[in-house]
């Protein structure tokens, strides 16, 4: 059990609320009032604790299409700047989360945060396999990893497909253009196991997730001095962040929650039952 005696829930529930927003620790301090080291342990804490919901309920799921993607950040240090001395400890330099989303709930069942290499995918993929009840179309992007991870976790009872977006040179002129998206000039699909429907192969709901990471955490944004200085810190976000977004959080296109939406909650959350989950 975790405990949090010092902050009541309405002033651990402002803290939460000013974390799912995009606000880093030190705007969290200047808007609520609570010390930096209680609003980091706080995450901490809350951060187990849907770790651990999330893992015990989101099983069993009767989903029909998931999308798969990887988001960067990093830790620290960008990976050019990483001191020698720490090249090879975990968690530091370029990190990546892992994310599957059901493309009709909008339900992010699972998720991981780490390396991008093969073993990696192969922990993902099982993890993702172990939460579905029946057989689904799987899209991923072409990274190597997932051709392997996938048919293993799977034992090949997968309709699997691979999508790649083909890109050309970046929108506009002069220095602008290299913070603008490169343009898409088109996609390529391929079916790789089973009879993957070419209709649904798409990725468009895992990206659009990743745009939704950089949004709702401040850790991810990009050009900025604002990210995480210890993985375990960035775990702890991205799981105070799917807790609020697959419970709390509506979806404009479905009027509730991804939860609600794939019947493993019966309501749509209020920060105050995410608090409570301290003391449960």
């Amino acid at each position: 059990m975790v405990n949090m005696n010092r902050l009541s829930i309405e002033k651990r529930s402002r803290v939460v609320a000013a974390l799912v927003e995009r606000n880093s620790i030190r705007a969290t301090v200047r808007m609520t009032g609570a010390a930096k080291n209680t609003v980091t342990k706080l995450l901490c804490d809350l951060g187990t604790a849907c770790a651990d919901y999330q893992g015990r309920t989101l099983v069993n799921l009767d989903c029909k299409r998931i999308q798969c993607n990887e988001l960067w950040a990093f830790c620290y240090a960008k990976a050019k700047n990483v001191p020698p001395e720490k090249l090879f400890n975990r968690g530091v330099g370029d990190v990546w989360t892992w994310v599957a989303i059901d493309a009709d709930t909008k339900l992010v069942p699972t998720w991981a945060v780490g390396g991008r290499d093969a073993g990696y995918a192969e922990r993902f993929m099982r993890d993702v396999a172990s939460r579905l009840a029946n057989r689904v179309q799987l899209t991923t992007d072409g990274h190597r990893p997932y051709l392997n991870a996938v048919p293993r976790a799977f034992a090949n009872q997968i309709d699997y497909a691979v999508l790649v977006k083909l890109f050309g040179a970046p929108r506009g002129k002069g220095p602008e253009a290299r913070y603008s998206p490169g343009r898409v000039n088109g996609t390529k699909r391929w079916a790789m196991i089973g009879e993957a429907d070419p209709a649904h192969g798409s990725r468009s709901y895992a990206e659009r997730q990743n745009h939704t990471m950089r949004m709702a955490m401040r850790r991810f944004t990009r050009l900025t001095n604002v990210f995480s200085k210890k993985v375990e810190n960035l775990e702890h976000a991205v799981a105070l962040h799917f807790m609020h977004y697959n419970f709390a959080r509506k979806h404009q296109s479905l009027g509730t929650s991804p939860a609600v939406a794939a019947g493993v909650a019966d309501r749509v959350w209020a920060i105050e039952e995410i608090v409570g989950l301290l003391r449960n």
